[in-house]
């Protein structure tokens, strides 16, 4: 007789976990199990617990939280099956008020045994430890930032304004601020305080930029963060932001799930007749949208590249320095094209950044298998056709599709097959179209 299916709900915390069990068939809520110490011990030993009184398999879950993946390293070095759930995917009832450890671990196990859970990427060791490296960069950063906007308050203050036109943070701006009096010495003493917490949060931010530096190379996501280096606006350090927040590229079967995961599509809410399209979700890693949108600021000058990206562009395979140089001739033109209509700056920038993401996903496919990486995008164009059509912000701005690479030569080629939704067509100004196509064709 084939043993039932036992889903077991952790409620992680420090120091405990509580634990519910729930089977395959029953109806109801789960059953509480007790409270184990959050020990690798322990979690062994309630596995051994869990075999005895059965020989189904076991399925594990919890959430994600400061806890980190130790229990999930820890129950799958065991053999067992381990999910980490999303908790903003988890379902809940609106008028539920009353919330324990207990209720938390048997809410899991139902949910679990329902398949209503949303899973999270596990990343390994490395890639965790390169990752919390990014953060420690973030982190000196905003202090950074934070110092800054500390002394230009301080000086707001007390009247004392840089000339206006003039750029701050430079040779000659600190020069302004190491020039600055006050007759009262306390002021002073805040002054210098200011100028000296600036000087040591730059420091750090430059110290660990040469350790995040020196450990890429070493990364097992090297050649990705190497052929992100190719497309402009991205150097190793934004690189490697973007290939810690993609980790493994076959996690996204498209381009538009790219740019979901990174909360660049468009809310809507729509209700019958009625189709109401809103601002970028904003959903997902903060920090990999940040580094898009600064990146696609580089996009209002004219394609071309710059001396200092010749070497990062000839150290990157054919295919790649394909994409990236369609990436920028495409980005540019969209760039000129919509502050031409008047659009907004923020609705531009954020419009290419998104298209920007489609690109990066790109090279993420084709860096993490080579071979098929044109098949798997050729396949994923037709599932993400609509979805990429319908990817807006303003009415009237539409995004074009993905380029679909083929998997023979590695060139990109915009399927014309489909016509944009939402788009009128221009049957004027047929000399600058055919030019515009010619141009294109030259250039890719």
């Amino acid at each position: 007789m084939e043993q039932s299916t036992r889903f077991v709900g952790m409620d992680v915390h420090k120091d405990t976990i509580v634990v519910a069990v729930t089977a395959t068939g029953e109806v109801g809520k789960a059953t509480a199990y007790g409270t184990f110490p959050n020990t690798a011990a322990a979690l062994e030993k309630l596995v051994k617990r869990l075999r005895q009184a059965g020989d189904g398999p076991i399925k594990f879950c919890y959430e994600a939280g400061p806890c980190g993946y130790g229990v999930h390293r820890t129950l799958t070095r065991t053999g067992e099956e381990c999910m980490v759930v999303a908790p903003s995917m988890i379902p809940r009832k609106s008028g539920e008020r009353q919330k324990t450890d207990k209720r938390d671990a048997a809410s899991l196990a139902v949910l679990h045994r329902g398949g209503l859970l949303t899973a999270v990427w596990v990343p390994d060791a490395a890639h965790e430890a390169m990752r919390d490296l990014i953060r420690a960069r973030q982190a000196a950063v905003r202090a950074v930032r934070a110092a800054r906007q500390q002394m230009s308050a301080f000086l707001l203050r007390h009247e004392r304004i840089y000339p206006n036109g003039k750029r701050a943070w430079t040779k000659a701006h600190r020069g302004w601020l190491a020039d600055q009096t006050f007759a009262q010495p306390a002021h002073q003493i805040v002054l210098e305080e200011c100028i000296e917490a600036v000087r040591q949060g730059e420091q750090r931010r430059e110290r660990v930029d040469g350790y995040l530096r020196a450990q890429i190379p070493s990364w097992s996501l090297f050649p990705l963060v190497q052929n992100l280096c190719a497309l402009r606006g991205l150097d190793m350090i934004v690189g490697a932001g973007l290939a810690a927040a993609i980790g493994d590229p076959s996690r996204f079967a498209t381009a538009p799930h790219f740019m979901a995961y990174l909360g660049m599509v468009p809310s809507e809410h729509t209700s019958g007749p009625k189709r109401r399209i809103g601002a970028i979700t904003k959903a997902g890693d903060v920090h990999a949208r940040t580094l898009l949108i600064e990146a696609a600021h580089s996009y209002r000058y004219p394609a071309r590249i710059g001396r200092h990206k010749l070497a990062a562009v000839d150290a990157v395979p054919e295919a790649v320095r394909a994409i990236a140089w369609k990436a920028q001739t495409r980005l540019c033109q969209r760039y000129r094209q919509m502050t031409a209509k008047g659009k907004p700056n923020q609705v531009v920038v954020t419009a290419i950044a998104r298209e920007l993401a489609g690109f990066v996903w790109s090279i993420a496919c084709i860096t993490s298998d080579p071979v098929v990486s044109g098949n798997v995008v050729t396949e994923a164009y037709d599932e993400g056709t609509t979805l990429w059509n319908e990817v807006t912000i303003a009415s009237e701005e539409v995004a074009r599709q993905i380029q679909q690479i083929t998997p023979d030569t590695g060139r990109l080629h915009a399927p014309r097959h489909q016509s944009l939704k939402g788009t009128a067509r221009r049957t004027s100004k047929t000399g600058q179209t055919r030019a515009g196509s010619a141009e294109r064709s030259q250039t890719g």
